[in-house]
């Protein structure tokens, strides 16, 4: 098959590679959509050490069920879907209380570190459990289907912060994950969301998808533009979907005593966070 495998730091090679074959509990699928994660940018770099060369990116895909292992009971052949980024075995203790992000044998699609390799879905077929497979309805395009895995990520932040009705939200950044939580946050019912970011096209497909103020660091204040739209308070939640530790702890100051933040970004392994 033809797979898309990064050879060296950004560098990446059309190759043939050999077809994958499912195991027993595994689903063959042939890829038809396939998304570039931020972290897939940062990773072929190198600098993050989690996609060491040789390796098939891609953890955020759809496509349509060619094969499926002997044990398979819950998928057939033709069936589309989309799945998880995360292969979780489904027996340890964290896996077993519904804590799958700690599982003690946790793999994620797409990426190589020092403790394993597993590739991912930029090639014409991937094979993946099917625990962590989900159903496609024919109303959702492929396209749609690779957008499941970043949107679950903002769905999830906002589940997080349990917005309340008309709660006042801050999103600091602007790309995939940050417009999806505007859009998020809107439908669970919060007030003013003002969205943050230095790049004038992404903060107008904020306003867009939801936001009600957008603020460009580089032209004002957002801290004051917050205070000016919460009495001076600050937000009652904010997001950070940048992962710099200089945007954490500007984010920060911009929620009110007793609000939330929720970090969303990826971060460095230590990132200083001023707690009075």
């Amino acid at each position: 098959m033809k797979a898309l495998v990064h050879t060296a730091p950004n560098t990446f090679e059309l190759k043939d590679v050999p077809k994958p074959i499912p195991q027993e509990n595994e689903i063959l699928v042939r890829i038809k959509a396939v998304g570039i994660c931020g972290s897939d940018v940062h990773g072929m770099t190198g600098h993050t050490g989690r996609r060491i060369p040789p390796i098939i990116m891609g953890h955020e895909a759809s496509g349509v069920v060619e094969a499926c292992g002997a044990k398979v009971t819950r998928w057939k052949v033709g069936d589309r879907v989309t799945f998880d980024s995360t292969i979780y075995c489904n027996a340890c203790e964290y896996c077993l209380q519904g804590r799958i992000n700690l599982c003690s044998n946790r793999r994620v699609l797409g990426v190589s570190c020092d403790e394993y390799r597993r590739d991912g879905a930029m090639a014409e077929y991937v094979v993946v459990p099917e625990h962590i497979v989900f159903k496609l309805p024919d109303t959702v395009s492929f396209h749609q289907g690779a957008l499941i895995e970043p949107l679950s990520i903002s769905l999830h932040a906002v589940n997080r912060a349990r917005i309340r009705i008309g709660d006042s939200v801050v999103v600091m950044g602007c790309g995939i994950i940050g417009l999806m939580a505007i859009q998020c946050a809107r439908l669970a019912g919060a007030g003013t969301i003002l969205a943050v970011d230095l790049n004038e096209a992404r903060l107008e497909m904020a306003l867009k998808v939801g936001a009600d103020v957008v603020v460009n660091p580089a032209k004002a204040n957002p801290l004051q533009m917050v205070l000016n739209h919460t009495k001076g308070k600050g937000a009652d939640v904010a997001f950070e979907a940048v992962g710099l530790e200089k945007t954490v702890n500007e984010t920060l100051s911009y929620v009110r005593k007793g609000g939330k933040l929720v970090l969303i970004g990826n971060l460095a392994p230590t990132v200083p966070i001023g707690l009075q």
